[in-house]
């Protein structure tokens, strides 16, 4: 990369929410980012803040089509995809795609470019897992033909293909497992637990537990996962890392945090557990603090209180 010119960062996915705010970083870096994304679970609103900005470029367009772009590129995080429930099964044949025919083609135009690529893979590689918590060694224990497996799998190939592409063209690639995130730009209705709370503390509703709740999750904030992201694209790594907060709760318990910290008095209901949801979910980061010197900082109740107000201006 030469010296006198700012890197330039491809953000497939670009106006996603992991997308957004990874963009945001990247600009706040000196790079310029062209960012893109077929608006299928992405938004506009996610990027309004940038139209006009000089350094940044969106191109509406389908990666499981082939990326043209000329000029240089020094490096592509390919962020596309559907990522919750709801957008997955909803969306599974091109959720699928997008894992396959989309990572083929991110990875193509590394590979053209002679850029690093980064893969945002995620802690559903691990499926509903048996090892607790979840080392990057583990292998998963994942349906492949349950309502869930087109994403599990997508994410499975996607990491697959992104390592034959290093071992076999030389391409510079990390892979990043990304575990339960929240922030501002969630969806209200992705159907993840966060939105899902809040959403209904805010509008005083029920709040919905599948189960009896007592399954884990553990939740980092988007600020820290970016830059989880950011430092395993600039290190040497090319094994996959976990990124997430590994403070775990149960699905009860953070539905008790959310009606204390909105003022609610919604109660809690329960409905059945859907198909193969995971009873545990907690990532092991000890790789992303020795090979990265990173770990979360944003303390919880922060983090959650920023993404309350985000929510209480759009409900």
């Amino acid at each position: 990369m030469a010296s006198h010119r700012k890197p330039v960062s491809v953000v497939t996915g670009g106006a996603g929410f992991l997308g957004s705010h990874l963009t945001d970083r990247l600009l706040a870096e000196g790079h310029r980012v062209i960012a893109i994304d077929n608006l299928l679970t992405g938004s506009v609103a996610n990027i309004e803040h940038l139209a006009g900005h000089s350094d940044y470029r969106f191109i509406r367009h389908d990666v499981t089509n082939y990326i043209f772009l000329s000029g240089e590129v020094d490096f592509v995080f390919h962020f596309a995809s559907p990522a919750s429930p709801i957008d997955y099964l909803e969306h599974p044949i091109p959720t699928l795609k997008v894992g396959a025919l989309g990572t083929h083609n991110a990875l193509g135009l590394a590979k053209a470019k002679k850029a690093r690529f980064l893969l945002a893979s995620t802690s559903e590689v691990y499926g509903d897992p048996l090892v607790h918590p979840q080392k990057e060694e583990y292998w998963g224990n994942v349906n492949p033909i349950g309502p869930r497996g087109v994403y599990d799998e997508a994410k499975r190939y996607a990491e697959a293909l992104t390592m034959a592409y290093h071992r076999s063209h030389g391409v510079d690639t990390k892979i990043v497992r990304i575990f339960n995130t929240y922030g501002p730009r969630m969806r209200l209705h992705d159907g993840r637990v966060v939105p899902a709370f809040i959403g209904q503390a805010l509008n005083g509703e029920p709040i919905t537990l599948f189960g009896d709740g007592s399954q884990t999750r553990s939740f980092c904030f988007v600020k820290d996962l970016i830059d989880g992201i950011y430092r395993l694209m600039m290190s040497a790594t090319h094994e996959p890392v976990n990124i997430g907060n590994p403070r775990e709760m149960t699905i009860r318990q953070f539905a008790e945090e959310i009606i204390r910290l909105t003022g609610a008095r919604s109660p809690i209901i329960q409905k059945p557990l859907p198909v193969d949801d995971p009873k545990v979910r907690q990532p092991d980061i000890s790789k992303a603090r020795s090979l990265l010197g990173w770990e979360p900082k944003v303390d919880f109740e922060d983090g959650i209180r920023q993404t309350i107000e985000y929510f209480r201006s759009r409900v």
